[in-house]
């Protein structure tokens, strides 16, 4: 079979244009491999490939190279061509693809969500046997719309909208349209259209008539016109949704817990109120303790594997969809009594839920495990993911087995061996009964997911997900995969909003050199994973593909930590801004005497007595029993007397007391402290080298690093973004540098938007009316207090916002009323932003029948507190919630008037 390329592409000497694809023949995606193309002229390139392999389709891309190096290359989406019927030659003409403007509906959000379309065909007879395809990307068509051909020749219809043809979309976005070359004569002047279903015009396609002139075909001949792009001028798409945590819903049949039971019924309250989109927190297994502690939801074990706590009970039969009751009258009665107890609390019992719906699932898996795991689902299932299912599996039982998930302590198996964990998992040892079990659950838990995000997609629901940006030291991946981890580096965040110290997450950061070594590939199967049930996702803390706060591990508080990658300063850099580089005093803790009583009151002599050392006149360092953070936090575990936390957090401050901190990888360069003015030490410089250290840190924070961090930014985010359908959001909260917007906009990647977090340094509140199109806009996140608590938090501000940005005159009530909130919610609905998440509470803040009595038990995590208990649940059931019609007919209409589909 003879396949001809064509494109037409300038370029200048030197520069040649290859094209690699799925075949042999094009090297199969191997650069190298690729085939160069012939140049004929006035910018035509030419490719004649005789195919003999047994194919029925072909991916392929072109590329630009200079002396045999890849240098530009198309959009990532490739050009594909179907081979039907009998034709023996095919003869494509390509037009370069570029990435669009829209590439958000290009995304599996839409293409399977909000605009997906039934597989539609509309097959037309070539007499002649000579086919002319035609094929173009219209990704923005409602799902009650077709797109339609009409041109100046009668097989187009002769510009009759009524006799325009219907193109088919069985691989949409990209329409096409088969024709009978026979019938044509060139130049062929057509465009595109828009109908409904009823074939009525909807809208044409904006500029000029296109037109097509190819040379004479052959019999047996097909020529493909591909790389075309749908030209509208449409008003911009926007839709609403809401966030909500999976364990934060509550329904008559969940467990304690919300569970993928709750999600599915968050589906129909979401289609019955006009949104599109439900926003969740991360769902990964976060088991290291079994206590309370493992609620934090972004401390993933695994990359993978979910939480068994998100099993829905009521749906353990995944062949039928529903539950087969346990057969013991004595176990299932204890279990009803169980769910009733849980799930009349206010909040969510952590280790209770998740404690009895084990113990359940187990009960249940001794009834009926061995049948689920005969079945051809679980099988297959077990194939699919057992790179990641058998360590996972075998990972939990070391974990149980030696009461800690630091699995350097477990002996003979601390370093991952492959082999040693087939061993352990195999259907003839020991530990299988509770490998088995595991899989179990994994296997329930996949299967309840993937049928309620089918179900989101029948009805038009975006499942949005959430990626953090960094897992557990002790997970799964630090134990398989310890390459890719900096185990001697805490992640966090420079001090911001939420805190004042930092915040210090203690993830091992990330070797991201290894990675970039494989192109990625571990994120990229994470990014995998995620498509399974999401077409959406967050990016939690997107600035660490730019840079990562790393903290030392003798650091509890995130406030001495430094940027990596970073660019530290020598002595003489320091010294050249005016300052003296002053090592021993600059970066030494200690305290001068007379900041003491500011630290520890009347407190002040004791301390000096037991935890101080004097190293001048006036001035003292911490004891080297107690001269780090880490040696503190171990003195003072347990005591909750009012003096011990006092003087432990005197102890913390003194431990923070320096103006630069060495970087652990080139120690003769310093990095300035973070948020140094507000230290004792900075008081103690004269007026001059105040000014110099301002200097210095100006340009260290806000300039030397940006062209710096955006070219690494790039690196990584680009392939990435590359390598999945879904809509990429990212969280660009705190500390932002000056190239972040940059590379978002580049790469389309949305920002997130919150009105009392402005990114204007000079707005104490954001300008909703300004936000871009490619962003999220919302009222609060999980790591803030809703409305109805924010209102409270600062009086005067909350005037000058009640007055200022509401509009409204007098004194602002000391509650945020539900018309307040009406009106909050309605001015965020409003904005440019293309999607407007706004979080369950804030919709409650709305309706005084629905609301929360107690609005401070609505918050869901305190980022101050390292080991907040995130139990936050609703209040109010789905089922009450779905006939809560005052509420629910309120958002449906604040919705649909603010123009949002």
């Amino acid at each position: 079979m003879k396949v001809t390329f064509n494109i037409n592409f300038h370029t200048v000497w030197g520069q040649k244009l290859c094209v690699v694809g799925s075949i042999p023949e094009l090297g199969a995606w191997e650069p190298a491999l690729a085939k160069e193309m012939s140049y004929k002229g006035d910018g035509n390139w030419q490719l004649e490939l005789e195919v003999t392999s047994p194919v029925r389709d072909i991916e392929y891309r072109y590329f630009l190279s200079v002396n045999d190096k890849q240098i530009f290359e198309e959009w990532e989406k490739n050009h594909q061509v179907f081979f039907i019927g009998q034709a023996d030659q095919y003869t494509l003409y390509d037009y370069w693809q570029v990435r669009p403007a829209n590439l958000a509906f290009y995304s599996s959000a839409f293409t399977k969500s909000l605009f997906a379309h039934p597989c539609n065909t509309h097959e037309r007879v070539v007499k002649s046997g000579k086919r002319l395809t035609i094929k173009i990307s219209v990704p923005r068509v409602e799902k009650n719309q077709r797109v339609a051909i009409t041109g100046n020749q009668e097989c187009l219809g002769n510009w009759h909208p009524d006799k325009a043809l219907i193109l088919s979309c069985d691989t949409f976005p990209v329409w096409h349209i088969d024709l009978d070359a026979g019938d044509i004569s060139y130049p062929l002047e057509y465009k595109f259209l828009i109908c409904d279903d009823q074939q009525q015009p909807l809208y044409w396609e904006e500029d000029e008539n296109r037109v097509l002139n190819l040379p004479p075909q052959q019999v047996g001949e097909t020529a493909i016109v591909s790389g075309l792009y749908f030209r509208d001028n449409l008003p911009l798409w926007r839709c609403a949704g809401s966030v909500i945590p999976v364990f934060s819903l509550r329904s008559e049949k969940s467990f304690g817990v919300g569970d993928l039971g709750d999600l599915r019924m968050l589906v129909d309250w979401a289609r019955k109120t006009r949104q599109r989109v439900i926003q969740v927190l991360p769902m990964n297994d976060t088991t290291t303790t079994h206590t309370c502690t493992d609620s934090y939801p972004y401390s993933a074990i695994s990359i993978y594997a979910l939480h068994p706590m998100y099993i829905s009970l009521s749906d353990l039969d995944v062949e039928t969809h529903g539950r087969v009751s346990l057969r013991d009258p004595e176990k299932a009665a204890f279990f009803a009594r169980k769910q009733a107890e849980l799930n009349g609390l206010d909040a969510v019992d952590y280790e209770q839920a998740v404690r009895y719906k084990l113990e359940y699932c187990r009960e249940y898996f001794r009834q009926e495990g061995e049948a689920i795991l005969s079945t051809r689902g679980y099988k297959e299932f077990f194939v699919q993911n057992e790179p990641w299912l058998m360590p996972y599996a075998a990972y939990c039982y070391l974990r149980d087995t030696y009461r800690t998930s630091d699995f350097t302590q477990w002996k003979e198996n601390s370093v991952f061996d492959k082999n040693s964990i087939r061993e352990l998992c195999s259907a003839t040892g020991k530990a299988y009964p509770e490998i088995s079990f595991l899989y179990f659950l994994q296997y329930i838990l996949h299967t309840q997911f993937k049928g309620v995000s089918d179900y989101a997609r029948k009805n038009g629901i975006v499942l949005k997900g959430d990626l953090p940006i960094g897992v557990n030291r002790t997970s799964v991946e630090a134990w398989m995969e310890p390459k890719y981890f900096n185990m001697n580096g805490q992640a966090g965040a420079p001090p911001d909003d939420f805190s004042v110290n930092g915040q210090n997450w203690g993830f091992p950061t990330y070797n991201w050199d290894t990675m970039e070594k494989d192109n990625f590939s571990w994120w990229k199967k994470r990014f995998r994973k995620l498509e399974d049930y999401f077409d959406c996702f967050r990016i939690d803390h997107i600035l660490g593909f730019f840079r990562i706060w790393e903290v030392p591990l003798d650091y509890v508080q995130g406030l001495c930590g430094h940027f990596n990658p970073a660019l530290p300063l020598t002595p003489n850099e320091i010294e050249q801004y005016g300052l003296s580089f002053n090592e021993a005093r600059l970066t030494t803790p200690h305290i001068n005497r007379e900041f003491l009583p500011e630290l520890f009151g009347d407190q002040t002599e004791e301390v000096i007595g037991t935890f101080l050392a004097q190293s001048s006149s006036h001035h003292f360092v911490l004891k080297s029993f107690c001269d780090t953070q880490r040696k503190v936090e171990a003195l003072f575990a347990g005591k909750t007397d009012e003096a011990s936390l006092r003087i432990k957090k005197g102890l913390f401050a003194i431990a923070n007391e320096v103006l630069f901190l060495r970087d652990p990888r080139e120690p003769d360069k310093f990095h300035p402290r973070i948020s140094a003015s507000q230290s004792y030490l900075y008081r103690e410089l004269s007026a001059t080298d105040r000014y110099a250290f301002d200097q210095l840190y100006w340009n260290f924070f806000y300039h030397r690093h940006n062209e710096f961090w955006k070219a690494r930014a790039f690196s990584r985010l680009t392939p990435l973004v590359g390598s999945t359908n879904m809509l990429v959001c990212g969280e660009d909260l705190g500390m932002i540098p000056e190239s972040v917007p940059d590379v978002m906009n580049k790469l389309q990647i949305f920002s997130l938007e919150i009105e009392r977090m402005p990114k204007t340094p000079q707005r104490e509140f954001t300008d909703l009316y300004n936000l871009p199109y490619h962003s999220v806009c919302t009222t609060s996140t999980h790591d803030m207090t809703p409305l109805r608590s924010w209102w409270k938090e600062d009086r005067a501000k909350t005037q000058r916002y009640y007055n200022n940005v509401l509009g409204r005159a007098g004194d602002a009530p000391e509650e945020c009323t539900a018309d307040i909130a009406e009106q909050i919610v309605s001015n965020h609905l409003a904005t440019a932003s293309m999607l407007t998440i706004i979080p369950m509470q804030d919709w409650f803040a709305m309706d005084d029948s629905v609301k929360r009595k107690d609005y401070e038990a609505e918050r869901i995590n305190i980022p101050s507190v390292s080991n907040h208990y995130w139990r936050y649940r609703m209040h109010i059931t789905l089922e009450k919630l779905i006939e809560a019609d005052s509420l629910n007919n309120k958002i449906t209409e604040l919705i649909k008037n603010s123009g949002r589909k």
